[in-house]
């Protein structure tokens, strides 16, 4: 089934240099997340969640390996509709630019959207992490009769100066909107919210950044070639103008923009009941079916680990840690509140006993890691010590980068035996 009335379009966002080395040489939406799946593979799952099936991301920088992921995942019957499509910034006769904002982005991208028959567009971030249902929005969206709905959640005043936030009547209608208020502005900026919410302190409504336009508005909007981005120029423009609902949302919801925000979104999968709930059988996460073997583990004390398939664990310890696919780790190592994405591929056995290659993927042997992540392919050698933390100022070098006290191991770099990182 497929809700036809729906066409989504996900923005792949910048350059993601925040995210920096994570996104030296993949987009944004392809960063691994959770051990085995990829940013992009959230918002996608909620739609198709919510039978939402035509789905467009679009992107512009080191799109290849986005491509290759959506292309290998997402396959639908011959016989339908569906479809998942990146679109990445490209050169037109009327056109010479890349996207210069999330607005100009949907703009250039018009004509190959208005080849679908859909009755509204909803535009999602491709650097979230949430689950949300999109039918509810929807439904809310038409029982209104509003021409622009946007997804709003509660924040706390500390958290409110880094969002836009809006100000809502009794039937939810946006009366007012403003980009990252001043501290000083904040106490004419409050909402109605939930008990549950005032009791925290979160009454302040921030854009989250997903909006749901009618068709003919949104083509209307996208000829003004002026307006360049959706929550600094769109939204404050529309609002006066075009009936806007806020759709409040109270669930689990974190932008993947900062390396600090994605480590603690990882870490955070790791507590007894996290709040990004991997197991929910009606909210499934959907990624790349790989035919990968078991883990297998030996002589090795787990807590709070979460740890993908397919590796092979000799480590003494792994506490607070994601583990993610084909991760090897060697005997007598510990491995204490890190990301270790894992590996593309396995090295055979004639590689691992030739001499060509000195240090294996994965970790050595009787090596200490904290506050880390890993990016993929890595090779860190035996007694290697790298300890994260406040105390370590912001670097960086060939291999790793330092960012926010979190040590992070560049994708394919080789940490020499006897390294110490503290």
């Amino acid at each position: 089934m497929i809700n036809d009335k729906i066409l989504a379009i996900i923005l792949g966002g910048g350059q993601g240099s925040r995210l920096y080395p994570l996104t030296d040489r993949r987009s944004k939406p392809a960063v691994p997340i959770a051990g085995k799946y990829r940013l992009v593979d959230i918002p996608i799952s909620n739609c198709i969640n919510a039978d939402i099936k035509r789905i467009y991301v679009l992107t512009q920088f080191n799109s290849a390996g986005l491509n290759k992921h959506i292309k290998n995942t997402y396959h639908f019957s011959f016989f339908s509709s569906a479809f998942v499509d990146v679109l990445a910034a490209e050169q037109t006769p009327n056109n010479k630019t890349w996207f210069q904002g999330t607005a100009d982005a949907v703009r250039q991208s018009m004509h190959h959207f208005l080849g679908n028959d859909f009755e509204y567009a909803l535009i999602l971030s491709g650097d979230q992490l949430y689950q949300m249902d999109y039918d509810k929005m929807i439904a809310a969206h038409e029982a209104s009769g509003a021409e622009i709905s946007i997804a709003t959640i509660p924040v706390n005043a500390k958290d409110a100066t880094g969002f836009g936030i809006l100000k809502a009547n009794d039937e939810s209608v946006i009366t007012s909107f403003i980009e990252k208020p001043d501290t000083s502005l904040l106490p004419d900026w409050t909402s109605e919210v939930s008990d549950d919410m005032k009791s925290q302190g979160r009454n302040y409504l921030a854009s989250m950044g997903i909006y749901i336009f009618n068709k003919n508005l949104l083509v209307d909007l996208m000829k003004n070639p002026d307006t360049n981005d959706f929550g600094k120029e769109i939204i404050p423009q529309a609002i006066d103008k075009h009936k806007t609902l806020s759709y409040q949302y109270e669930g689990y919801w974190t932008d993947i923009g900062t390396v600090g925000s994605f480590f603690e979104a990882n870490l955070g999968l790791t507590d007894d009941i996290p709040k990004f709930d991997l197991y929910d059988n009606s909210r499934r996460i959907y990624t790349h079916a790989r035919m990968l073997p078991t883990t297998k583990i030996a002589g090795t004390i787990l807590d709070k680990a979460v740890v993908s398939e397919g590796c092979i664990i000799s480590a003494s310890k792994i506490e607070k840690s994601v583990i993610g696919i084909r991760s090897r780790i060697g005997k007598e190592s510990t491995v204490t509140n890190t990301y270790m994405m894992g590996n593309d591929y396995y090295e055979t056995l004639e590689q691992m006993e030739s001499n060509k290659i000195e240090i294996l993927m994965g970790i050595g042997e009787r090596c200490v890691i904290k506050n880390c992540i890993m990016d993929k392919n890595c090779r860190i050698g035996d007694d290697v010590k790298i300890i994260g933390g406040s105390h370590l100022e912001d670097t960086e070098t060939d291999t790793y980068c330092i960012k926010d006290g979190i040590v992070v191991i560049k994708k394919d770099a080789v940490i020499p035996k006897n390294t110490i990182i503290e």
